[in-house]
């Protein structure tokens, strides 16, 4: 079994990032409950993704035409469909997340990798099983917030079956309340980890 770990959890707070601090409490206790499963870091933090403009678009439409699904334009989007679980962690920032997570979205949205059309309409065709999404926010945001609708639909769309998600926000307002509102989101990010 291959778990894919997309690493965006970008943080002024370096090794204090509480996004991170949730996907290492999910990813230690899955390491546990899964010895023999290879874990993949995808760690997009540093990378540089370009957004898709025209010319990137006319190529991959013509790579699209040919079948060259090898090419490295769709890197992203193989490793992604070739795990059998996937988790997804960054935080959010101004109601979406970072826009290196969204240019990642836009290279795994590969059209004969992750999805295919026919006359009945879009069908998935990634492997994984079950996509968890982990965030947190300084200030408290409606709930479900909107890059946690974004990849529970984008993974339905990749016919992924099974969809989870943490969030924990407001943890700027004060210690007290990071304290604890992060004392129980690393609890679920055990209890997800164990029985992903």
């Amino acid at each position: 079994m291959k778990l894919l770990f997309v690493n965006c959890c970008i943080s002024q707070r370096g090794n204090r990032s509480r996004t991170m601090a949730l996907c290492k409490a999910f990813l230690d206790r899955y390491r546990k409950g899964h010895p023999k499963d290879d874990i993949i870091e995808e760690d997009i933090r540093q990378q540089e993704i370009p957004c898709f403009n025209r010319p990137m678009l006319d190529r991959r439409d013509a790579l699209f035409a040919q079948r060259k699904f090898d090419h490295p334009m769709y890197a992203f989007a193989r490793r992604f469909a070739d795990a059998d679980k996937i988790v997804i962690g960054a935080p959010l920032w101004d109601l979406l997340f970072p826009a290196r997570l969204r240019a990642y979205a836009e290279h795994i949205a590969a059209n004969g990798i992750c999805y295919h059309y026919d006359a009945e309409g879009c069908h998935g065709d990634c492997r994984c099983s079950h996509l968890a999404y982990l965030t947190s926010s300084g200030s408290f945001a409606q709930k479900p917030c909107v890059p946690v609708l974004f990849w529970k639909q984008l993974g339905e769309m990749f016919g992924i079956a099974r969809f989870d998600y943490i969030f924990v926000g407001g943890v700027d307002i004060s210690p007290e309340l990071e304290r604890s509102e992060m004392a129980k989101a690393i609890a679920k990010a055990k209890t997800l980890g164990k029985f992903f």
